[in-house]
């Protein structure tokens, strides 16, 4: 295996997990030169995540993915076979794409009912084109992202370890086992024990575990004796599907003496014997099983010197929820097209305080969510009586609604300036008046303006930032569409509208030109008359 590392580039990632690769692509689609370091000689082939939220789906849609995403998710259904209902089969495809998917997940193992939820949400009902691409699990959304860097020209050196680094102001000495490398920064994606995060003497603050939980596909020889979805006893809770043989345990009695260590199929049968109270008997484990804790941190600074992190480099918790991937593909979409820029020197380096300034709350946010559900999952008679009261709540309409959007990331918003309601928020389902959807527009990166101005006022105004901002101009809307679409909408590399407006007047362009100045950089300068003089 080809071990050879670039000894300069602008950007090394290490770790070649969703958000590395992720990462990685962002990069390369803004012109930087960047490599993939990868300790594993193979790819993971450990159980972890089983599917994705709303932004993660909209950032593979954004890059001409959804389609290889859509198959993933039928693949998915094909394996659950009976088991599907559990995580909602999608209703059929409305004529454009498979949309109204009933996929819900669960709040601390309470399986959310979707027949409860208000589809009509305008939160729920503006980002349900990529409905058909939610069950996609991380090794198979590895795979695709794999393939979508290797076409993009991104090398990843698999078995290559760090093991030093200097941030010398301008650059970092990186050392590995294959040799040193010079790059323009480094970004640490290698997970919660992260190397990078170590060496760079970056604080890992949180609290401590208090649960061990395992995660495996088992052969199980008489499955009957399992209930299926989740189970509570005081002994602590499993659960049994959606897919046959897929089996969670989880006790309350400390975290696990090596977490390291390789989970055995003793080990798995010993603990769902002990929470379920039956003698079921696992014959064989199909794949790696995985352990896991409630171990919740977060890294005290996202970027230091020449060093940042994202995923779980930089903030760790329990899975419960389904939260941590999604969290971390959202860094490296935030993170990627920011570090580009800079790379590129239309953006100065303050551009990177607003990564940390955007993640840092979505990510202390994700760590509270899964501490409630740790919370109301114990075994004692406290949880017990508040995991009823939670049940009640969640089993009304408002309740479950409430839940699928916080668990989706419909409501996600970063903090930015505007008195528009879709500034800071995910740009919603837009399609245009020649059938195609705005996001179609954006697969090799940039931002996107939409113009539906009727004599394209806005696109007049962006000419001197051609290079970085696609326009894309439309008939002018009407208090009919649905959703309802703004006159103008500026959106940024990962999907955030930077700016809106419902109308065209004079300010407008105004505050068009100053979210211009502040995300895309100053204008490019007007081409010399006479470049021979």
């Amino acid at each position: 295996m080809k071990r050879d590392v670039d000894q300069s580039v602008d950007v090394t990632v290490v770790g070649a997990g969703p958000v590395g690769l992720v990462l990685a692509a962002e990069l390369a689609l803004s012109g930087a030169t960047v490599q993939v370091l990868e300790r594993r000689t193979e790819p993971d082939e450990a159980m972890k995540a089983g599917g994705i939220n709303v932004p993660t789906a909209e950032a593979l849609d954004r890059r001409g993915l959804l389609p290889a995403a859509e198959q993933v998710q039928r693949e998915t259904l094909d394996r659950m076979g009976s088991f599907a209902h559990l995580a909602g089969d999608p209703q059929p495809a409305d004529g454009r794409r498979a949309r109204g998917s009933r996929f819900t997940g669960h709040f601390a193992g309470m399986v959310l009912d979707a027949d409860l939820v208000d589809a009509s949400d305008p939160d729920l009902a503006a980002h349900d084109t990529v409905a058909g691409a939610r069950l996609v699990p991380q090794r198979e959304l590895e795979e695709l992202l794999a393939g979508h860097v290797a076409r993009l020209g991104v090398p990843v050196r698999r078995g290559v370890e760090v093991t030093a680094l200097e941030d010398t102001g301008d650059g970092v000495l990186v050392g590995t086992t294959a040799g040193t490398v010079r790059t323009g920064w480094l970004v640490g994606c290698d997970g919660g024990h992260s190397t990078v995060r170590r060496l760079a003497g970056i604080g890992f603050p949180g609290t401590d575990p208090e649960l061990t939980g395992l995660l495996a596909v088992a052969d199980i020889a008489d499955p009957e004796k399992l209930g299926n979805g989740w189970t509570w006893s005081t002994r602590g809770a499993y659960r049994y599907g959606p897919q046959p043989g897929r089996v969670v345990t989880v006790e309350f009695d400390g975290p696990p003496a090596d977490r390291s260590a390789p989970v055995t199929l003793e080990e798995v049968q010993t603990s769902l014997r002990r929470v379920s109270g039956t003698d079921v008997t696992l014959t064989a484990l199909r794949g790696t099983a995985t352990r896991w804790t409630d171990n919740a941190r977060q890294a005290a600074a996202y970027w230091s010197g020449r060093v940042l992190l994202a995923g779980d480099a930089a903030h760790v918790h329990s899975p419960f929820g389904g939260q941590g991937l999604n969290l971390g593909v959202g860094d490296a979409m935030n993170l990627g097209w920011k570090l580009g820029a800079v790379v590129a020197g239309w953006a100065p380096e303050g551009l990177l305080d607003t990564y940390d300034a955007e993640r840092r709350p979505l990510g202390a946010w994700v760590l509270d969510w899964t501490r409630a559900q740790i919370g109301v999952l114990r075994g004692d008679a406290k949880s017990a009586a508040l995991r009823e009261v939670v049940a009640d709540l969640l089993s009304t309409r408002d309740g479950t609604t409430y839940a699928v959007k916080k668990i989706s990331g419909v409501t996600q918003r970063v903090d930015l300036p505007g008195d528009h309601p879709l500034i800071g928020r995910y740009a919603p389902d837009l399609w245009l008046t020649d059938g195609s959807r705005l996001v179609d527009h954006g697969h090799a990166g940039g931002f996107l303006l939409l113009d539906r101005t009727p004599d394209a006022a806005f696109s007049r105004h962006t000419a001197a930032w051609s290079g970085r901002v696609t326009t894309v101009t439309d008939t002018p809307a009407t208090p009919t569409d649905t959703p309802a679409t703004p006159t103008g909408l500026l959106v940024r590399p990962d999907g955030v509208v930077a700016w809106a407006t419902d109308t065209a007047a004079p300010a407008a362009l105004t505050t068009l030109q100053t979210a211009l100045h502040r995300w895309a950089g100053p204008p490019a300068p007007p081409p010399d008359p006479n470049p021979s003089a």
